[in-house]
């Protein structure tokens, strides 16, 4: 669309008083505008300070001129609303950075401006402040740094320099005003002083700020002063603003301020005269609260969330797939026209108003300044705007917690519930059930001490009680229930979420019903369920590079620690909800065994590289060398369990002689043997966000009597000269983690050299019949589902691949599912052998979940190992499991001549 420089010149002085006095005062900048020279009018409009000593003044007829250029830019469609808004923020900031400095060298003079900074909140910190606003900066310092007068008390100095500030920018002289300046947004308005100390403000944050000021520093930013300061400040009170468990309590929290905003604005809901563009029903404020809300309850978990931009943080939210991107569409195109609307009210007179006039004839003059025919096209087209706002806003606020017309449910005359209503549900016991609730809520369990947790947890009660009644298992589903919340400190977050999706009630029903693992791990951590809200936790996770760039995005700022609480707040929900999946029966367990360790594989990575940049800040690195991980066992064959340990092999390429270049020089054994402790626990050490899995390195040469990492020739000579048959056998499963496409290749290449040597098959077939005697001996099946141990098992199945891997030299592939087929193909195996894998494989990984204790469990999760197995009933299992114990035997027999003992 081309501009119409003309005829918004001509509007701006028919329809705007306040532009059309602009224009009679700066005829120059005029012509530039009449000449559709945007840009330059724009330069020009900035320059108008410059040469001036009385910062006042200079910023005043910059604030004039860039006034009048960016609203005929607005009025001739040369500027869109964002370009409008991002100007006038980025003069707000440099008036901001003018009016410290001038305000601190009023009292001294020679300083250098220091320990005085203003954070920007609301619209200025989102870069999207009104035509004629006001800013709401909070102005902190730092005692130490700000420049003062020998005898002036910090505090003192500090209150100069805010009332200075407040007086060049904000009062009214011939010259106009710069901006009106609203503190009232600082801690605790009311009784403290107008410029903070740092100190101060971080403890009002971590301790006692409501629940508002969140919201409010969701488009925080250091704006002026000491820039680098304020961002200090921000990412110490992040943890404050972006909570890292969803928090649906957000949505209460914005519904009752929705509610007292609309109880104050109802004369003016109509679209008409006095209707408010940012107040009123589907205004500007709504769409604002609509991306905050879902910024507040899933920004803590998603930082690619924490904008502060309206239309970029709903196109965020449309890309995570949290908002429907046509919502997101519809809401950013609405604000977008209602702040234009808004800017042509407050261009008329310079005022900061939102609401339309109170009489038709003003509105007639908005309306016309806008380009419109009348007054009747402008307000159908606010309400149309407003009504697919409103409609959107009312079913967020309607979906789950205190919104607007609903009150918080009321704490019962007995805290104890009604026993027939328990028995009608048909609890065993419901007297007992009875007291055992009230004991919850009577102080015996911390997490419902405080009388905000008992009301959350009143108003899903019901709810709770009817899921757990068809629990599977009620008891032990209630039993654990009371362990989680014992262990919690506080539940007002997961009872809120409850609240949110009743549908998770029954999955956390059936969660602490069936898989003990999963309900111990909920009870460390009930932030877990916070993902199954959306359907995609029940998909497949991605690819290793996928899951690599998921676990290492974070903060910018984010250090060693914070890494590894990252990497294991995403591994453990990855498994949490691969752990639903499987005992949902959404998804072979194959899928998620293979699943579990891209997991694993993928926390490696990140954690690895980790760990070896905070080596290298002391001890550099080897020229010529580098780290490489080998993966064994159910790792290395990228099938692991839930229970699963890592196996890995520590090596290192390169000169055995090399030695750092760090300021802390060490030789490549010593360097490395440093590094791999430092990995092992990055991978294992518990952090805040708990433990994340153990690593077991006694498949390294020599054992626990060997360095912890060795050199590639020494490795490769170990294996060649030392090892015995069993590591051979390891190896089988041996698959490059970690290292450059190089490293990995070259140790393929050994492994490979290693496993094709030849050998005496006689010695092999004995070496192996002696192991799984031994083995047999001293580690017997744990119980009837143990599949792994017991004769018939996984264990044999492994010893059977890996015989006939070494034995010919071929089917040399780490994976069990990859290389039986290409052993029957060849003839070396019988085709039972790929079912009767698939049957002992899948039942293993869904029992580490159903029965870790290896023991027959209760008919609920019977079923649900039934359906993991593909079988349609216990019975069913039972049989499949003695005919692929039987296949085994089979196997076993014709290879090593011994019948296996089945029972």
């Amino acid at each position: 669309m081309t501009a119409d420089w003309t005829g918004a010149l001509a509007r701006a002085d028919a329809h705007a008083p306040f532009l059309s006095r602009a224009m009679g005062r700066l005829p120059d900048l005029v012509a530039l505008l009449a000449a559709g020279e945007g840009e330059a009018a724009l330069a020009w409009a900035k320059a108008q300070g410059e040469g001036i000593e009385d910062v006042g003044v200079a910023l005043r007829r910059e604030r004039l001129a860039l006034a009048l250029a960016l609203a005929v830019g607005d009025l001739a469609g040369a500027f869109p609303v964002a370009r409008v808004t991002g100007e006038l923020s980025a003069f707000a900031d440099r008036a901001m950075d003018a009016a410290i400095a001038e305000a601190i060298r009023r009292r001294v003079p020679d300083a250098e401006p220091a320990g005085f900074l203003a954070l920007a909140l609301g619209k200025h910190g989102a870069c999207e402040l009104n035509y004629s606003s006001d800013i709401d900066p909070i102005l902190l310092y730092d005692p130490a740094l700000l420049p003062r007068r020998e005898r002036d008390d910090p505090g003192e100095a500090a209150e100069r320099v805010a009332r200075a500030l407040m007086e060049t920018l904000a009062r009214t002289t011939d010259e106009g005003y710069v901006f009106r300046v609203d503190l009232r947004l600082r801690p605790a308005s009311e009784v403290s002083p107008l410029a903070i100390p740092i100190e101060a403000a971080l403890t009002h944050y971590e301790s006692s700020a409501l629940a508002w000021e969140r919201a409010a520093f969701i488009r925080a930013r250091a704006c002026a002063g000491d820039v680098a300061a304020g961002e200090q400040f921000l990412a110490a009170i992040r943890p404050f603003v972006w909570r890292k468990s969803l928090d649906f309590g957000a949505i209460a929290e914005i519904g009752r301020l929705t509610a007292q905003i609309r109880s104050n604005t109802r004369q003016a809901w109509t679209v008409g005269p006095n209707f408010d563009l940012k107040k009123g029903r589907g205004g500007i404020r709504e769409i604002e609260f609509y991306a905050q809300t879902h910024q507040l309850i899933h920004g803590g978990r998603n930082p690619a969330l924490r904008l502060r931009g309206t239309r970029a943080s709903l196109d965020a939210l449309a890309e995570a797939g949290i908002i429907p991107a046509d919502d997101a569409l519809l809401l950013g195109d609405s604000y977008d026209r209602l702040r234009t609307l808004e800017h042509r009210l407050q261009m008329v007179a310079d005022q900061q108003t939102h609401a339309l006039p109170s009489d038709w004839a003003a509105i007639e003059e908005v309306a016309k300044l806008e380009g419109l025919p009348d007054s009747d096209t402008l307000l159908s087209e606010i309400t149309r705007i407003t009504q697919g706002v409103g409609e959107r806003y009312d079913a967020l606020i309607a979906s789950t917690g205190p919104g607007e017309g609903r009150a918080a449910p009321a704490m019962p005359a007995s805290n104890a519930p009604v026993t027939d209503e328990l028995a009608s549900l048909g609890f065993a016991d419901p007297e007992e059930l009875a007291r055992r609730i009230d004991g919850w809520r009577s102080g015996k369990l911390r997490a419902l001490r405080s009388d905000a947790a008992r009301m959350a947890f009143e108003a899903i009660q019901p709810a709770l009680l009817a899921g757990f009644a068809k629990a599977p298992e009620p008891e032990q589903a209630l039993l654990r229930w009371e362990r989680l919340l014992a262990n919690l400190p506080t539940a007002i977050n997961l009872f809120n979420l409850l609240e949110a999706r009743p549908a998770l009630v029954q999955l956390l029903a059936r969660i602490l019903s069936l898989a003990p693992p999963l309900a111990d791990e909920l009870a460390r951590r009930a932030d877990l369920l916070d993902p199954l809200i959306d359907q995609s936790a029940f998909a497949l996770p991605g690819d290793v590079n996928a899951l690599i760039a998921e676990f290492a995005r974070g903060e910018s700022d984010d250090d060693y620690e914070r890494v590894l609480d990252r990497v294991r707040r995403r591994v453990g929900e990855k498994r949490f909800a691969l752990g639903v999946q499987l005992i949902e029966g959404a998804t072979d367990p194959l899928e998620i065994s293979a699943a579990l360790a891209r997991v694993a594989e993928a926390a490696i990575r990140v954690l690895t590289d980790a760990a070896l940049i905070e080596f290298e800040r002391n001890h550099g690195r080897i020229p010529g060398s580098e780290l490489v991980i080998l993966g064994l066992g159910r790792m290395g064959g990228g099938a692991l369990t839930h229970a699963s340990d890592l196996d890995l092999v520590y090596l290192f390429t390169g000169d055995f002689a090399g030695e750092s270049d760090g300021r802390r020089p060490l030789g490549a054994s010593a360097y490395y043997n440093r590094l791999c402790q430092r990995v092992t626990g990055a991978l294992s050490v518990p952090t805040a966000e708990g433990a994340l899995y153990e690593v077991d390195t006694r498949l390294r040469p020599s054992g626990d009597q060997g360095p912890l990492a060795v050199s590639f020739d020494s490795f490769a000579r170990y294996q060649r000269e030392q090892a015995w048959t069993w590591e051979h056998m390891a190896l089988c499963r041996g698959r490059p983690l970690y290292g450059s496409v190089e490293a990995r290749v070259e140790l393929c290449e050994i492994v490979t050299g290693v496993l094709t040597a030849s050998r005496d098959p006689a010695k092999l077939r004995a070496d192996v019949i002696e192991m799984r005697r031994t083995m047999a001996q001293h580690k017997p099946g744990k119980g009837p589902l143990d599949v792994k141990l017991a004769r018939g098992g996984l264990v044999d199945v492994e010893f059977i691949v890996h015989y006939l891997q070494l034995r010919e030299g071929t089917a040399l592939l780490p994976r069990l599912g990859e290389a039986i087929p290409v052993l029957v193909a060849k003839g070396l195996l019988p085709e039972t052998m790929i079912a009767a894998h698939g049957a002992l494989a899948r039942m293993l990984i869904a029992a580490r979940l159903l029965a870790p204790d290896a023991q027959e469990p209760h008919a609920a999760a019977c079923a649900v190992l039934a359906k993991a197995c593909g079988c349609g009933d216990w019975e069913a299992v039972l049989a499949g499991l003695a005919q692929a114990r039987g296949a085994v035997a089979a196997v076993w027999r014709d290879l090593f001549g011994e019948d296996l003992e089945i029972d």
